[in-house]
């Protein structure tokens, strides 16, 4: 299998997995993350926002030290990005 291909998967799994009895829903999560960071910031954060800033996170970090696990959560993030929106 292809590494791309396994990457995708991986985070397909992410984002279909179990998460939701721990953190809820992605769109439950992320309007709550998104609130609070535009309390903090005093502009308005979405849902959409906050997820592909996640995946900016894990952009900053694969420049830092590439790895398997940031470029799956980062390809995650932008899966629930379209989810959420």
């Amino acid at each position: 299998m292809m590494k791309a291909s396994k990457l995708l998967i991986d985070a397909s799994k992410l984002v279909s997995g179990d998460r939701q009895s721990s953190y809820g829903t992605p769109e439950d999560s992320f309007k709550k993350l998104s609130a609070l960071w535009s309390a903090y910031l005093d502009v308005e954060i979405t849902p959409h926002d906050a997820c592909v800033m996640m995946s900016l996170l894990k952009v900053s970090r694969l420049a830092y030290k590439p790895s398997e696990d940031s470029s799956t959560d980062g390809a995650a993030y932008l899966c629930l990005a379209n989810q959420v929106s």
